[in-house]
């Protein structure tokens, strides 16, 4: 059958439109904390997540579709013992508990090796990258084949350190991508001054819109995508009611106020966002740790006044599984690092008396919580200690105990500190603390009794003090028989208290703590100070001080059964 003339023309046309359509993969990651191998450090066991694994991911999606830009929203040099040991190395020139090097020094941060392999474009700058300092900051970032970008973070006039750019092009199949990076700007109220010395931080949302504007003046780009270390501070379905901190988490703010952005990928608060839609803002929040990995598909149509024009998008995560082969190449990266880091944890410093675990650790008083706030308590001098359980998976069989299992109760360099303070702190910072928990009627007996919208690491218990929490109260008003030597304490009583650099920042509601007068600073990791005490008092409590507990009674097994399963 032939074919009239007009109908030839308009199928030509449709063709010849559909032949103009281009498809862009955004890939990314965030939060890979040094998990660089499928392995976890304070269990010695693998596990399915971690850079390694991710790489066969990025290399699947590169096949299926080789238009595609890679990029990481920060955090990547801290977490694992693989990249503490090399920080530590490179910031004190020797390694730990008199380790030797088995082969030829390790000079280059791994996971800046292992990304350079993979062919990562670009790198956010996380809060966490300032942690072991400016030199092993600049050191890292010298080693990365990509950039490292933020837009927020600014450099003071004549100061040495060299400045981020805030933002990334990369042309693709003729489509231009331009990436502009936000970190968090909370880093002075958690770090050491001379962590960050000579960099500033601006408010997020403020140079979001600055950068954005200046990038599409100067460079038109077909799809603008800004990408944070910041997460949302708010359940996007209840937006009039944030549930965290705006000044560090801004990303709800630039999605719903700043024009020209197509889409936001984003990390921080290690939680994740397979798609989410914010007017025609489309968001995506990798899983921490290497769990997963982000893809945005953006389908582009040639603009007939010049250039592309969006026409879908869409994303979701990939996930890592048992059945997702590790990179050989990755591997053979880090085998040298792990293996540094493998002797350092089978170190054997000090005893158990009983066994014991972290299991329940944020529903009743444990041992081994009490392990870290008895360090705290004795280095700072406090009258008080706050501590939050990181990881409740711990468990410490009775006998000898290694530096893997000591470790294993603090997974983050965070410094400790002493501030100035008093009874109402103590009472604001508990309160702010058990919003963990869900209100109750009745004898509680029935749950949830658990705030998922809470974070467990944010929720803090504390050492030095007596007290209860009331679960049939509400929000604000839980703590009860708060007592210090027996007797109420005061809201004036002046004390002595423990926190962590993030806590004296005021991060996760603790606001109570920010702008506090420091008595006294660690200046060494909260995690070294709790290794170096087993070392010299060799043996790990073998009962709770027992100074807290959840009312009422019925309650507490309700939360033993909805702890088991976190």
């Amino acid at each position: 059958m032939r074919i009239p003339r007009a109908y030839s023309a308009v199928l030509f046309l449709v063709f010849a439109a559909k032949a103009e359509e281009v498809r862009i993969s955004l890939l990314a990651t965030t939060d890979l904390h040094g998990n660089l191998l499928p392995y976890d450090y304070y269990t010695a066991r693998p596990v399915d997540r971690g850079l390694a694994k991710i790489a066969s991911l990025i290399q699947d999606a590169r096949s299926e579709n080789p238009n595609n830009v890679l990029i990481d929203c920060g955090d990547t040099i801290q977490g694992t013992a693989l990249e503490s040991v090399y920080q530590e190395y490179i910031e004190t020139g020797h390694l730990p508990l008199n380790l030797s090097f088995s082969g030829q020094p390790l000079d280059r941060d791994p996971m800046m090796l292992a990304m350079n392999d993979i062919g990562y474009d670009a790198m956010v700058v996380g809060n966490h990258e300032f942690n072991f300092g400016l030199k092993n900051l600049a050191k890292a970032r010298s080693a990365a084949g990509f950039p490292w970008i933020s837009a927020n973070i600014g450099v003071d006039p004549g100061a040495a350190v060299k400045p981020f750019a805030p933002y990334f092009i990369k042309t693709i199949a003729g489509v231009k991508i331009a990436i502009v990076g936000i970190t968090t700007p909370s880093i002075p109220d958690w770090e050491s001054e001379e962590h960050y010395h000579g960099y500033r931080f601006e408010n997020g949302v403020e140079a979001a819109r600055r950068a954005v504007g200046e990038v599409r003046a100067r460079e038109h780009p077909d799809v603008m995508i800004l990408a944070a270390h910041s997460g949302l501070d708010r359940d996007p379905k209840k937006p009039a009611a944030p549930s965290g901190d705006s000044r560090e988490d801004m990303v709800y703010q630039i999605a719903t106020e700043i024009k020209g952005i197509d889409a936001i990928v984003f990390g921080h608060t290690h939680q994740q966002v397979a798609g989410l839609k914010l007017g025609d803002v489309l968001l995506m929040q990798p899983k921490n740790w290497g769990v997963s990995l982000g893809r945005m598909d953006f389908v582009l149509d040639r603009d007939p006044s010049g250039g592309w024009k969006i026409i879908s998008k869409a994303s979701r995560l990939i996930p890592v599984t048992a059945a997702t082969p590790a990179d050989a190449k990755v591997l053979e990266i880090g085998r040298p690092y792990h293996e540094l880091a493998e002797r350092y944890l089978n170190t054997q410093i000090a005893d158990a008396p009983v066994s014991l675990d972290t299991q329940l650790a944020r529903v009743e008083d444990t041992a081994l919580l009490d392990a870290v706030q008895q360090v705290q308590l004795f280095y700072s001098k406090a009258d008080v200690s706050f501590a939050s359980a990181f990881n409740t998976r711990v468990a410490i069989p009775k006998g000898p105990v290694s530096v893997r299992k000591i470790a294993a109760l603090y997974v983050y360099e965070n410094e400790l500190y002493a501030i100035e303070g008093n009874g109402k702190m103590v009472r604001e910072a508990l309160e702010n603390a058990a919003r963990y928990f869900q209100t109750c009627s009745g004898d509680c007996s029935q749950g949830p009794l658990i705030n998922r919208q809470v974070i467990g690491y944010n929720y803090d218990m504390a050492e030095g003090v007596d007290y209860e929490i009331d679960l049939t109260r509400p929000v604000g008003d839980r703590v009860r028989n708060l007592r210090w030597h027996g007797q109420p304490l005061q809201d004036t009583q002046p004390l002595r208290i423990a926190v962590n650099n993030y806590r004296f920042g005021g991060s996760a509601g603790y606001s109570t703590f920010r702008g506090a007068k420091i008595m006294w600073r660690s200046g060494d990791d909260i995690r070294d100070l709790v290794i170096r005490y087993y070392i010299e008092h060799k043996q790990l409590p073998s009962k709770p001080v027992g100074n807290w507990r959840i009312v009422p009674d019925a309650a507490r097994k309700t939360l033993e059964k909805e702890a088991s399963t976190e």
